[in-house]
């Protein structure tokens, strides 16, 4: 019986294992073909960004005569001498109104979002589910629709060319409701908030004092897509505005492009104005990404 079972194992082919210590190991084609389709999309989407960075450090002849996606000649310090001195130096207005509006926006609106994402996760009452479904649907509806009634509900107060007109509508946020909603169901634990009220803590302490720690990292998601979205709202200002003060930077770089015809230089300076309109984006990205990260960690090992 031991011969019979030598033998048999003796042919039977050997299986190679393909797992290693930190589990199943993919094939050598699936990761080529999955590190290229990759490396195209990254392409795609930084390809845009590096033109504009290219284009910006032309003058405008070179902008036009030389190959568009490499360099020429430097002038990327004279085009951010002459951007920020165009008209008595508006950009830097434009730019700090962008600041004002998505930065304070984004704050407020991610607050507000967190509070009745919170209130609808932890508390009971009627039609709780009724109100979420409303901001449900507020999620789906463009902001391309809300604009026109938005100018017609602020022309009402005479509210329209104001600061209010633009940065209010920027302050609500559905997509946000329903991300802090879902977040403070499943990272604020029920027995948390009865052992506080047990010690008499009322409901808003709590929640600033306890709820808010935990819903951190959404709360950071919040404030990254909420400043995105503002930062690039052009409709509504567009709407809203008539004074070139009060410009955020998209409406006033469009402006610019709108008369490259009568002045070709506003070519140039809009490319660059572009690319330093990116900075700010980028650098909010970058610092709240570590708080991002640290509270999802603190969140996991809580958990």
């Amino acid at each position: 019986m031991s011969l019979l079972t030598d033998t048999a194992g003796a042919h039977a082919p050997r299986q190679t294992s393909k797992t290693g210590p930190r589990g199943p190991r993919e094939s050598r084609l699936a990761v080529i073909t999955a590190t290229g389709f990759l490396v195209v999309i990254a392409v795609y989407m930084l390809l845009p960004v590096f033109w504009l960075i290219v284009s910006a450090t032309k003058s405008q002849g070179d902008l036009v005569d030389s190959f568009g996606l490499w360099f020429s000649d430097f002038h990327l310090l004279d085009n951010l001498r002459a951007l920020f001195a165009k008209q008595d130096g508006v950009y830097l207005p434009w730019l700090l109104n962008s600041l004002l509006y998505a930065g304070a926006g984004a704050a407020v609106g991610t607050l507000l979002s967190a509070m009745a994402g919170y209130a609808l996760a932890k508390y009971r009452f009627r039609g709780r589910e009724l109100l979420f479904s409303v901001v449900l649907g507020g999620v789906l509806v463009p902001a391309t629709a809300l604009a026109l009634p938005l100018f017609l509900l602020f022309a009402e107060v005479d509210a329209t060319n104001t600061f209010w007109s633009v940065f209010l509508p920027s302050i609500v946020s559905p997509f946000g409701v329903y991300l802090s909603r879902i977040f403070a169901a499943a990272s604020v634990p029920d027995e948390l908030l009865e052992a506080a009220r047990i010690d008499g803590s009322g409901e808003l302490r709590t929640f600033f004092t306890m709820s808010l720690r935990l819903m951190s990292p959404a709360m950071v998601t919040i404030f990254l897509f909420q400043f995105v979205v503002i930062w690039n709202n052009f409709l509504l200002p567009l709407v809203m505005l008539q004074d070139d003060r009060l410009y955020p930077v998209t409406l006033g770089l469009f402006t610019w492009q709108s008369q490259v015809s009568r002045d070709p230089s506003l070519q140039i300076l809009s490319l660059t104005g572009s690319l330093v309109s990116v900075v700010p984006i980028v650098i909010t990205f970058l610092v709240l990404q570590r708080y991002w990260k640290a509270g999802l960690a603190a969140g996991a090992v809580k958990s």
